[in-house]
């Protein structure tokens, strides 16, 4: 049965990079007390020109580079992406005109964290069809433009960045994926504006767009990633031990070990660069992927487990062979 590999990745990250004791002068915070709960100690913030397009088309021109594929070849653009800077056109479609990806048709997602996932499973369903080869999945955020820079509990959390795969029709790579949504629980994470035009770490707002219930957020995470992560196991009658790393959503360092703990798995299995670049949403797991491939820790055969939260609530599950 025809199924999608990924044959190519890249990714972006702003130029600014913030630091724990940077927000310490802006918010009633410091470093210890950010790192401790989350495990974030910088992030990546966009400056002027560095939008939620500009990242996404910089991610995808190396992903295609790297997958020795052009952009005419591309049949078919899909974006994971709720920090859009306008309601439209798409960043899909931004995208595919920075590109010149004439042949391509392009569209977004929108599943907040789970987005990449999410666009992932769509881009396999698509190739089953036998009507596309060649995808490129784009996941890039700019949340700096949507959070609350007096709320301590929610600015230090978030980064930007954009990470893209290009994939392809293949009778091997993606072996099974569940995904899931839960809207009666859609308030403890929620993000209402007008405007993405927001100046990065600006005080006095009148409005506090981002809104988040950690402790519910949190519960709810660990509670669901080790539930699809097994479910997408079984339903593919992989053990465990097979795989050789759990790439998840980036949010908070105590989530993936907790993860990890409740399914009994050691935590050197789940790589982790939310030290460095925090939360950046639907991009997160593209880039950590990139990262992997790029340092040549990824080899032909090993199996890898994508699992992502976030708002909706959404989460999904992942297993493909690389």
């Amino acid at each position: 049965m025809t199924t999608i590999r990924i044959i190519g990745t890249g990714s972006a990250l702003p130029r600014k990079i913030v630091t724990n004791d940077d927000l310490s002068k802006i918010v009633d915070t410091n470093d210890e007390w950010i790192s401790s709960r989350t495990g974030i100690r910088r992030r990546c913030l966009a400056e002027e020109g560095e939008t939620t397009v500009e990242l996404g088309i910089q991610a995808a021109r190396r992903a295609l580079e790297n997958a020795k594929v052009t952009a005419q070849e591309i049949q078919m653009i899909i974006v994971a992406t709720c920090s859009s800077e306008t309601n439209f056109p798409s960043v899909g479609c931004q995208i595919q005109a920075g590109l010149n990806a004439n042949n391509a048709v392009a569209y977004d997602i929108s599943a907040a964290c789970s987005g990449f996932l999410f666009a992932l499973n769509t881009a396999q369903a698509y190739a089953r069809t036998g009507n596309y080869q060649k995808i490129l999945i784009v996941g890039t955020e700019t949340l700096s433009k949507v959070i609350d820079w007096e709320d301590r509990s929610s600015c230090v959390l978030f980064g930007d960045g954009a990470g893209a795969c290009v994939v392809e029709a293949s009778p091997i790579g993606m072996m099974n994926y569940v995904q899931h949504s839960d809207g009666s629980q859609g308030d403890v994470l929620s993000c209402y504006t007008s405007t993405m035009r927001t100046p990065v770490i600006s005080k006095g707002m009148s409005m506090k767009p981002l809104h988040m219930e950690g402790q519910a957020v949190f519960k709810f995470a660990v509670k669901t990633v080790p539930g699809c992560i097994s479910q997408v196991l079984e339903g593919a009658q992989v053990s465990k031990d097979r795989v050789k790393y759990f790439i998840l959503h980036q949010a908070n360092q105590r989530i993936i070990h907790s993860v990890a703990k409740r399914l009994n798995v050691p935590k050197e299995s789940f790589p982790m660069n939310l030290d460095r670049i925090g939360n950046t949403s639907a991009a997160s797991i593209p880039i950590l992927l990139d990262e992997l491939n790029s340092q040549g820790m990824l080899e032909p055969g090993d199996y890898l487990v994508l699992s992502g939260f976030g708002a909706g609530l959404t989460w999904a599950a992942t297993l493909l062979e690389w």
